[in-house]
């Protein structure tokens, strides 16, 4: 349940089971083993390996991250581990990421730095001098694109106000009871009873009471975040329509009238860009009614920028886009239109565009027939060819909004299971 409209680098995890090999040895009446110490910070492989696009970000982010330790060597539970990998992935990709946390590795790493405090007694961050560094570093020079908390970092007194922040909860009140229930059923008649069911039903409580001082939430399952939308009360964050008539409004485009489609990124060759040129082209020449009903709104620069300028006054090249203007974009197209010729890794944007509300038509390239668009109901494929896109433009034009909105809606459920 992450932020739906902030242009964001999208993070795709994959994950794989790394088995951690012990050394046997075989002694005179029994095996023994020995774990071997793993250093995490340069274990080969990961639980969870992130894989990101070759090309650049189109977008350099400064992220602060709450953390109460960074991982020492083995030493690492779930929690830092996800830190650990999330973070790193993000500094090596070029993001400037500023880790305030209570430890720090030996090892330094480009774009990462740790602002470190004493833990309190009972082994949090000192929500005082973790503030005091998280309010300096965001007022020197640009300030922070993204706040990422792992759990209550950062507590929710000083996270109330700050509205690009994430929390990934790891664990909540409510799971833990249902733990002691089980613990309790397996309970030895000889074995003391547990008290401390009444004290964790009183925590639910706080937890229900102060979870939405948090601006957007991150449940690490299925299970998690269905309990943050029922127990916990928290909404499902929904695409924002007013941001996308305020673009309208700007544009000159009219509210209910034209069918808008938009695409992001470098207007580069192996973006596709060739490829769509001409198949508006074409259709513009055939197709008179299709050229007033329709409008393409590209957010980017690069050489097809100016070229898309010749074939039609219905064509918008809004150049570079922030975040808060990229917002305005996805809510305000009706479709993402994604030509890449490129079928290695998976590019940003059509996953912005499904987490927006918003369907993709897409090259037939397995990164996006395997992963974004699975299945008809999503949106719409097509070959690396001027007629199979042609085709596939008038087949949306042709279903017009109501279709794609429907189909808009089954993206974004997808894109946030």
């Amino acid at each position: 349940m992450g932020d739906a409209t902030t242009s964001v680098e999208q993070l795709i995890f994959s994950i794989s089971f790394i088995p951690i090999l012990y050394k046997c040895q075989l002694s005179s009446n029994c095996y023994s083993f020995q774990k071997p110490e793993i250093d995490l910070l340069t274990f080969p492989s990961s639980w969870n390996l992130l894989y990101f696009p070759s090309d650049p970000p189109p977008l350099t982010l400064k992220i602060a991250l709450f953390v109460k330790k960074w991982p020492q060597r083995s030493h690492a539970g779930g929690l830092e581990r996800h830190a650990l990998n999330l973070h790193l992935a993000l500094a090596k990709r070029g993001h400037q990421v500023h880790s305030f946390t209570t430890s720090s590795p030996n090892t330094s790493f480009p774009n990462l730095v740790f602002h470190l405090s004493e833990p309190t007694v009972g082994g949090y961050l000192n929500q005082t001098v973790v503030w005091s560094q998280f309010r300096t570093q965001n007022s020197t020079g640009t300030p922070f694109d993204i706040v990422h908390t792992e759990s209550a970092g950062l507590m929710h007194a000083q996270a109330k106000d700050v509205t690009n922040l994430a929390v990934t909860w790891h664990g909540i009140a409510y799971e833990s009871i249902h733990s002691d229930i089980i613990q309790e059923l397996l309970r030895e008649p000889e074995e003391q009873q547990a008290a401390m069911v009444t004290k964790k039903i009183m925590r639910v409580v706080e937890e229900v009471r102060f979870f939405p001082r948090y601006s957007h939430h991150v449940a690490t399952s299925d299970h998690a975040g269905d309990i943050l939308k029922r127990i916990y009360m928290i909404p499902e964050e929904q695409p924002e329509l007013s941001l996308g008539n305020e673009l309208k409004h700007e544009l000159g485009i009219p509210q209910n009238g034209s069918l808008i489609l938009g695409m992001s990124g470098r207007l580069v060759k192996d973006k596709g860009h060739p490829l769509i040129f001409q198949a508006l082209k074409e259709i513009f020449m055939e197709n008179n009614r299709f050229q007033q009903t329709v409008v393409l709104v590209i957010a980017g620069d690069g050489p097809w920028g100016a070229r898309y300028k010749d074939i039609g006054a219905n064509i918008l090249v809004l150049g570079p886009l922030g975040r808060a203007d990229l917002a305005k974009f996805y809510n305000a197209i009706d479709i993402f239109v994604h030509p890449t010729f490129r079928g290695q890794g998976l590019d940003q944007t059509p996953l912005e565009a499904i987490l927006s509300g918003k369907p993709v038509m897409a090259t037939r390239v397995a990164s996006l027939t395997g992963s974004v668009i699975v299945g008809p109901e999503l949106g719409y494929t097509f070959s690396p060819t001027v007629k199979s896109l042609k085709k596939t433009l008038y087949r949306v034009w042709n279903d017009g909004k109501v279709v794609l909105e429907k189909k808009g809606k089954a993206a974004r459920q997808r894109g946030c299971i």
